[in-house]
């Protein structure tokens, strides 16, 4: 008969179940109390702002945006007489509620309307920029801070001299959206209550522009605001991919392309006359049958390149060979089957 003992070792030998700390609880739900701004989301707080707008890669507007830059650049220190460096910060979507309840107040906020696209965009002003520009336009001494006095509302001069800024910098933008396609941005109007400033729904994607500007000692940010649904109509325009920085248009090979298209040999036909014939009567034909034409001496003869008709003529002679004198010029619908096909 054999010993038969209890396996107690198993369960004595087994590990105590592990009990996690709150360092290890926050890095599993991805909140980390140092890191308010939004830096990358981890755990499971990234699938839960996995509903966050992505932004989508628009290489002309980026080019737009460079533009944009250089022109604020120039136009500002005429504007301001004073040394002004203008840089681009970053590239960002955003939904449109969650960018008014950050706007860090007190602010100016212009509204503006894109007349061709049908829609508003958003300027920003922050107040280090706002009072820095009233201290250089107003004839500050370089060299000393500009005074910021907080709790009150702004002045009418105050205002009249961002918007005198603001209505610069929508000339320029639409000096940068020149090349692509003309759009005219008009101001509409000035807020200093984000609520009034209300363009789209809170849930909709728009794209943030961050400007910096600095004067030397003094600046300070603008931020431009685009919903997608502005950018909606040219969009096709946007994704597409050029090389440089002149949206798309090479001098040397237009005027290459250019010279090849004025020497490009093409026929040319005059044609009197069509008619419509049973396919019998052709098989029928024998040698010395006679087509009548409905053609006379005074009929309009049509001038034509495959099977585009160019224009119209009167048939006659000239020496010793057969022409045509034109008698009207191209029609459009003619030049563009003509470059289209070359």
């Amino acid at each position: 008969m054999s010993d038969i003992t209890p396996d107690l070792t198993a369960e004595e030998e087994a590990p105590a179940e592990r009990i996690l700390n709150q360092d290890e609880i926050d890095n599993l739900l991805g909140f980390d109390l140092s890191d308010d701004d939004g830096g990358e989301r981890t755990g499971i707080r990234a699938i839960i702002n996995s509903a966050l707008v992505s932004y989508e890669r628009l290489p002309m507007l980026e080019i737009v945006f460079d533009r944009l830059v250089r022109l604020m650049t120039t136009s500002l220190r005429n504007f301001t007489s004073d040394n002004v460096e203008v840089s681009l910060d970053n590239i960002s979507s955003i939904r449109f509620g969650d960018y008014l309840n950050s706007i860090p107040l007190p602010a100016i906020l212009a509204v503006f309307r894109a007349e061709e696209l049908d829609n508003y965009g958003l300027i920003t002003v922050d107040s280090n920029l706002i009072y820095s520009i009233v201290d250089v336009l107003l004839g500050g001494r370089r060299g000393t801070a500009a005074m910021r006095i907080e709790g009150r509302p702004y002045t009418t001069i105050e205002r009249v001299l961002v918007q005198r800024m603001v209505e610069v910098v929508l000339a320029d933008a639409k000096a940068a959206f020149e090349p692509l396609t003309p759009v005219s941005f008009n101001l509409d109007r000035l807020e200093t209550n984000p609520r009034f400033a209300a363009i789209a729904r809170p849930a909709n994607a728009a794209i943030l522009v961050k400007l910096r500007i600095d004067m030397e000692d003094r600046g300070g940010r603008i931020e431009l605001l685009l919903p997608y649904a502005t950018l909606e109509p040219i969009r096709k325009m946007l994704l597409q991919q050029f090389m440089g920085e002149k949206f798309g248009r090479d001098n040397i090979w237009e005027g290459h392309l250019a010279t090849e298209l004025w020497t490009t040999q093409m026929d040319v036909r005059a044609v009197l006359d069509e008619q419509e014939v049973s396919l019998r009567r052709v098989l029928d034909l024998k040698v010395g049958d006679t087509l009548m034409l409905h053609a006379t001496p005074d009929s309009p003869v049509e001038v034509r390149a495959g099977q585009v008709c160019l224009t119209t003529g009167r048939m006659g002679r000239r020496n010793q060979s057969i022409a045509v004198r034109v008698d009207r010029p191209l029609t459009p619908a003619a030049k563009r089957a003509l470059v289209a096909a070359s």
